[in-house]
């Protein structure tokens, strides 16, 4: 009984020295009571939780026979959406859609077994481009089945089983990990306000990491998320404990950023890139422990309209530091 008691408390303290180390610190500060620090990947949408592809739950009479094989989409279209911009569909007009954790370059699916239920796959053959869409985008991927399934501009395409009729897009975001394809393959997005020649930059935010950095003419490499919005650090806040100053009506213009999965970030510190579950009940992203916002007066990707406010809001550096800030 006494060797397991100490075996426990062995790995108790074990686990929290690899936390403190995790959060920047040497002298072993105590987690706050309550506390969870553990990285959690977002749950939106109704999808479901922590499987990625919003499994587990009954998507009606057709899908448990039959949702695994591969049907054609036949001659593809496009749908204007006003909400998402330009969708393609198949020749039913159903939504198709693409995985954040497939590749396309190469192309390689990782959706099957119970994932292939919820979003049966599109098979390449009959497969014909819609009307004024370059058909060299089209092409196959051989799945670990043995099947093709069709690509756009290399990414697997794939229906969503709870979309009951032609226009629905209920799969648009679940898990933060499937979206609505566009003609070319990127992540569908409505068209910029500034006009159709910049169409082609306007998708771009959307096809980005959940976390990833650009550099400002002005401030140099920043982080921001997966819309191209810029990331902020609250210097009243504090990384140990991990504690946020803004509560109440400070989260209306400054949002938490949403939990991210590691594996969804580029160019950003793995260290202390852990979740803040906030006394208020949001679950928080922070980098080096530092909590993460981003602010509701920047309206579009590109930009730092937060930068500086009241001395305390700065952008975020890819290390988690206040770009700005001088202490």
């Amino acid at each position: 009984m006494k060797t397991w008691r100490s075996a426990s408390l062995v790995a108790t303290a074990a686990a929290m020295l690899a936390l403190t180390t995790a959060c920047g610190q040497e002298k072993g500060e105590q987690t706050p009571k309550g506390q969870n620090v553990g990285n959690e990947a977002p749950v939106k949408d109704g999808a479901g939780a922590g499987d990625g592809y919003g499994s587990g739950g009954d998507y009606g009479s057709d899908s448990g026979s039959g949702a695994g094989k591969a049907k054609s989409a036949g001659q593809l279209a496009v749908w204007d959406s006003k909400k998402l911009g330009k969708v393609v569909t198949d020749s039913a007009g159903f939504t198709l859609y693409r995985f954040d954790k497939d590749t396309a370059q190469p192309p390689k699916s990782t959706c099957d077994g119970a994932c292939e239920k919820a979003w049966p796959v599109v098979a390449a053959k009959g497969a014909e481009a819609a009307p004024g869409v370059d058909k060299s985008l089209l092409g196959e991927v051989t799945r670990s089945d043995g099947t093709k399934q069709l690509t756009i501009d290399g990414w697997p395409m794939y229906r969503f089983a709870k979309d009951a009729k032609p226009g629905d897009a209920k799969g648009q975001g679940v898990g933060g990990t499937w979206y609505a394809a566009a003609p070319d393959g990127k992540k569908a997005a409505p068209a910029a306000d500034s006009g159709a020649d910049t169409g082609g930059d306007a998708a771009q935010p959307a096809d980005l990491a959940g976390l990833s950095t650009r550099n400002d003419p002005k401030l140099g490499e920043i982080v921001v998320d997966k819309n191209g919005m810029t990331v902020y650090r609250f210097t009243k806040d504090s990384a140990w404990p991990m504690k946020s100053a803004c509560t109440g009506p400070c989260l209306e213009k400054w949002p938490v950023v949403k939990p991210v999965a590691k594996n969804d970030t580029k160019g950003i510190l793995k260290k202390g890139f852990v979740t803040f579950n906030r006394p208020d009940g949001l679950k928080q992203q922070t980098i080096d422990c530092w909590p993460l916002y981003t602010f509701a007066g920047d309206k579009k990707p590109g930009d730092t309209n937060g930068q500086g406010v009241g001395g305390t809001w700065y952008a975020a550096a890819p290390t988690g530091k206040a770009v700005g800030a001088t202490k």
